[in-house]
């Protein structure tokens, strides 16, 4: 669908090639083309985020081609904190299936983060053993699970709550295993695994039977008695000997696996491989901001590296355990290293760039474009002369002209109901005959001049041969949706934090008005702990661990006279029943306004029919707003007072 373009082409070139037209939106139909063509692809990105997007695409464009993704670790360089869970197991669970498709080659796709190809990685033999698959009638030893789970990472429990724990009970054996919605029982009998069924974690009961499942480790660094034995006398050889707060050493030589352990992933094996070693017989394709993206992470890398190290030159000034940090070229490649990668397997670069070839390196140009921005152009023109012209009008114009002279026409929407309210508005504005379609098939064997429809993350359309995409920005402008607040992790905690000051005033959910006196790194049950001090009246300190930061707010004044509340002392419980009684109060007043409310009635206001579709459809999509009567209303702020109060 990418007209000038043939993937067969890139096996005649050799060399470095670039691609250039390469404008956004198009990137996913030029790695579809080249799977299609028989070439596996591996494509990096600068930045992670797109990632969903462009499986997103790729899913549309060439549904029937595999598509993996490799994350990078979801934690600073050279942390005291692991990599998540999930993105673990997303990892291991890419590079186990690279090393399948390495003896099973087949047309697939690879996204990879340009942190992700900087990032060494355990060898292939080790990741093989990592993954493990099991069917209902399969004869299988338990004991032999059981094993595996404890080297992949799993945490052994009483009761499976979470992901990344197991449990035995007899011939039982739960397990909440990453990417599962549920956890799962395998029953056994014998060394026969009878059946496998989900369960909800939170009332541990059976909510439905499992043909197979698929068992991805929870951690890059296995703990058995072959890497501990490497990884005891790696550290020593590099570090000189152990002393006795080094809780990194004790806990590692004593099997028990140690948070952030995975930053000393080079000590437990003989040797790292780099993602060029996994991606044998995949075709490299980068974007054009990939290398300076690797220039600025491997800077990155530095500076961590050598505050680690400056640290621990002063002594670590009585901030817990020490942290020996590995050289950087153990753990991660260089920019230069990683130049060189891409260099020796002829790497193809995408520009959205017009580019010429220069120094004799090759370039195939497409023949694409940005396609036409109504909004952008609507605004502009409004600010120079003061009139907005109807940027509908104008879109509906374009697609008439467009059809007429055979082209095929996409409009896309960021969600199923943006793309209806589009649709709707473009139709009263006399666009008329649009089929939806679920993939680059369907729209293919549309008739020339046919229009069409689907749900697409495009950030603006792009025009290709007779192929016009229309974006739901081009039309309404800019998205307004912020992006969902996530859960605070303890490697998120410096930027939670970093509007503080030393001597802010704070409120804890629990004892009431503080002052922050700064970050700590405490020992605790044998392990340092990254902690916010906070001072209370009577010289009394509190320290908040980071992961617990949800509990803090920021007080509402900075005047150096607020009492501080005492530990343990009732003053706040009285403040926050005070505050508990004048809520009620105020959903008592609120019930009885409502009350006087609902005797009265109003004439109702009808807008004139297609302007308002038009106002709500510049706007982003949201949840279907749920009535709430005054009295819902009244209940709902009594249930906050008692709950805020306590």
């Amino acid at each position: 669908m990418i007209a000038g373009f043939d993937p067969k082409k890139l096996d005649a070139l050799s060399g470095a090639v670039t691609i250039a037209n390469a404008v956004p939106g198009t990137e996913p139909l030029v790695l579809a083309e080249m799977a299609r063509a028989g070439q596996s692809v591996a494509y990096v990105l600068s930045d992670g985020q797109r990632i969903a997007d462009f499986e997103q695409m790729l899913g549309f464009a060439a549904p029937d081609i595999p598509v993996l993704t490799l994350p990078a670790w979801d934690c600073l360089p050279y942390d005291r904190v692991s990599p998540g869970a999930d993105t673990s197991a997303r990892r291991l669970s890419a590079l186990s299936g690279l090393i399948a498709h390495a003896e099973k080659p087949h047309p697939a796709i690879i996204l990879v983060t340009v942190n992700a190809m900087l990032q060494k990685l355990p060898p292939r033999d080790v990741v093989s053993t990592l993954g493990f698959s099991a069917r209902a009638g399969q004869v299988i030893d338990m004991e032999a699970i059981v094993r595996r789970l404890s080297d992949a990472g799993f945490e052994r429990v009483p009761t499976v709550r979470a992901v990344g724990e197991y449990a035995v009970r007899g011939g039982i054996l739960d397990v909440f295993v990453p990417g599962a919605d549920n956890g799962l029982r395998l029953d056994f009998f014998g060394d026969t695994l009878e059946s496998i069924r989900a369960f909800d974690a939170a009332s541990q009961r059976t909510i439905g039977s499992v043909k197979a499942f698929d068992l991805n480790a929870m951690s890059e660094v296995t703990l058995n008695d072959e890497n501990i034995a490497r990884f005891r006398k790696s550290y020593l050889s590099l570090f000189g000997a152990s002393t006795r707060d080094d809780a990194l050493y004790q806990a590692v030589s004593e099997g028990r696996r140690y948070a952030g352990m995975e930053h000393w992933l080079p000590l437990f094996y003989e040797r790292l491989e780099t993602m060029f070693d996994y991606l044998s017989g995949f075709r490299i394709v980068f974007d054009h901001t990939a290398r300076e993206a690797a220039g600025e992470r491997a800077e990155l890398i530095a500076d961590y590296y050598e505050a680690r190290r400056t640290n621990l030159g002063a002594k670590h000034g009585g901030q817990g355990a020490p942290y020996k940090p590995v050289p950087p070229d153990m753990l991660y490649l260089g920019e230069d290293a990683l130049s060189a990668g891409l260099e020796a397997m002829q790497a193809v670069r995408l520009s959205p760039f017009n580019e010429a070839s220069a120094l004799g390196k090759p370039v195939i140009a497409l023949a694409a474009h940005a396609g036409p921005r109504w909004a952008v152009a609507a605004q502009a023109r409004q600010s120079s002369d003061g009139e907005r012209a109807n940027v509908f009008e104008e879109a509906v114009r374009y697609i008439a002209d467009t059809r007429a002279k055979g082209g095929k026409i996409l409009i896309s929407g960021w969600s199923e109901g943006s793309l209806d309210r589009l649709l709707q508005v473009l139709k009263e504005h006399g666009l008329a005959k649009v089929k939806p379609v679920k993939a680059l098939a369907d729209l293919e064997k549309l008739a020339r001049g046919e229009a069409a429809s689907t749900v697409l993350s495009l950030e603006g359309g792009f025009e290709t041969g007779d192929l016009h995409v229309i974006g739901e920005q081009d039309i309404l402008g800019d998205r307004l949706v912020r992006k969902t607040r996530k859960n605070r992790k303890a490697s998120d905690f410096i930027s939670e934090v970093s509007g503080l000051d030393e001597g802010s005033f704070v409120v804890h959910a629990e004892h009431g008005i503080g002052r922050f006196a700064g970050l700590r790194t405490i020992e605790a049950a044998g392990a340092p702990r990254d902690c916010l001090e906070l001072h209370y009246a009577d010289d009394a300190k509190l320290f908040l661990p980071v992961e617990n930061i949800e509990l803090l707010s920021r007080y509402g004044s900075d005047s150096a006279d607020v009492p501080l509340d005492r530990l343990g002392g009732g003053a706040w419980q009285a403040k926050k029943a005070k505050l508990k009684k004048r809520l009620l109060d105020m959903a008592d007043e609120l019930i009885a306004i409502a009350a006087k409310r609902a005797t009265r009635t109003a004439p109702p206001l009808m807008a004139t029919e297609g302007l308002y579709d038009e106002f709500a459809a510049r706007f982003p999509m949201r949840k279907p707003r749920i009535s709430i009567t005054p009295s819902k209303r009244c209940a709902a702020i009594s249930a906050l007072a008692v709950r805020w109060t306590g």
